[in-house]
């Protein structure tokens, strides 16, 4: 079997698609992704692809190391986007060509569903509560709420009042049976970070994501000294090598590694093992498409320590892959069920695609402080 084209596709609302095909018939799906920055993504897809055409693509091991060995520069978000979102398709092909789903290349399943937690990002309170009991009256059993922006580096004493009080808001709201998460988007400094995490101990929150920027291990490691937070990170982390300090230091106890982005199923399922042997679980970072969604799935459904799976859970259900997929994946009392199909275990329809293409041109939208300095979004 030899890979005889890469063709990529820009799927709204800010997706871009990959599909690998082969000599053989089969074809796979990837979706190599840099949120705002696609078409740079989408350009190194295609010069992997001088190096990939003709070869056999279930050498996977083999194609993965000579796309990110095979150059002076190694890593960072573009290359290992790209990289992953190729690894992606890859698999999909060997299971294809097997007749079974990817995760019974990786052990065969451990679980038979999977756990979601819902997106619920209003930054107003009354649509915060609003959003909550939506999803919690749809059966999600877990949610994550985010925080506002743009975020002062010293945050005023409203701020960090206003902040707490709608997350305690939507916990009273919720109820203790739920579990409640807090994202602060890498947006907090250590000293706001611990100020917020100290103002909503009592929630008691399932964990706290990114409470800063994860390049300063030794300021993360004080944010969790200080409060004894249960701390997650890892979207913006990439392959095994920047995992492992964090890691071994036990800086978190919940490890949010990308699929799209860290390098690929097999990736994440490394560097799951490694996080195993310091008990800290898994919970993969997900605010894409529905490939990236059945990538996720395939490795929850094979991983001892996986803890639950983010879900963006759009209105319209095409993360799901509701209007794009012919079997759309579904979320019944806040899980998916086990998929069963060869490969990543979803097709796509390409008139679909084409209905919902654009020219990938989604930024990341651009905030500023009120005196005008770049704020992080």
């Amino acid at each position: 079997m030899k890979i005889t084209r890469l063709d990529t596709f820009h799927v709204l609302p800010r997706w871009l698609f990959l599909r690998i095909e082969t000599d053989a018939g089969i074809h796979g799906w990837g979706e190599p992704i840099v949120e705002g920055f696609a078409r740079s993504t989408e350009s190194i897809v295609h010069e992997l692809g001088e190096f990939l055409v003709g070869q056999d693509p279930r050498r996977i091991e083999y194609l993965w190391q000579a796309m990110y060995r095979g150059n002076f520069y190694r890593g960072g978000p573009h290359l290992m986007s790209a990289i992953s979102g190729i690894e992606q398709a890859l698999w999909d092909i060997k299971g294809k060509s097997l007749g079974v789903p990817v995760y019974e290349l990786f052990g065969g399943v451990y679980r038979e569903s999977v756990r979601t937690y819902a997106h619920c990002m209003d930054y107003a309170k009354d649509g915060a509560l609003s959003d909550a009991r939506r999803l919690v009256d749809a059966g999600f059993d877990a949610i994550k709420i985010g925080v506002s922006a743009p975020v002062a580096s010293i945050p005023t004493a409203a701020f960090i009042e206003s902040e707490a009080d709608r997350i305690f808001a939507v916990r009273s709201e919720v109820g203790p049976e739920v579990d409640v998460a807090l994202d602060l988007h890498g947006r907090f400094s250590p000293d706001a970070a611990i100020r917020l995490i100290t103002a909503v101990a009592d929630a008691q929150l399932m964990f706290i994501e990114e409470p800063c920027l994860p390049e300063n291990i030794p300021a993360m490691a004080r944010i969790r000294d200080t409060t004894g937070a249960t701390l997650a990170t890892g979207e913006r982390l990439f392959t095994r090598w920047q995992f492992r300090e964090i890691i071994e230091q036990q800086i978190v106890s919940v490890v949010q590694p990308d699929l799209c982005h860290s390098g690929g199923i097999a990736e994440a399922r490394r560097i799951a093992a490694m996080a195993e042997t310091y008990y800290a679980t898994v919970a993969p970072h997900n605010p894409l498409g529905p490939i990236s969604l059945a990538s996720c799935l395939q490795l929850a459904v094979c991983t001892p320590n996986f803890l639950i799976q983010e879900h963006p859970s759009l209105l319209d259900g095409s993360d799901l892959g509701v209007g794009l997929a012919e079997t759309p994946f579904a979320v019944v009392e806040g899980r998916i069920a086990r998929p069963t199909g060869p490969g990543l275990g979803i097709e796509l329809d390409m008139a679909a695609i084409k209905d919902r293409a654009y020219d990938g041109a989604w930024k990341t939208p651009q905030l500023r402080q009120a005196d005008g300095a770049v704020a992080d979004w």
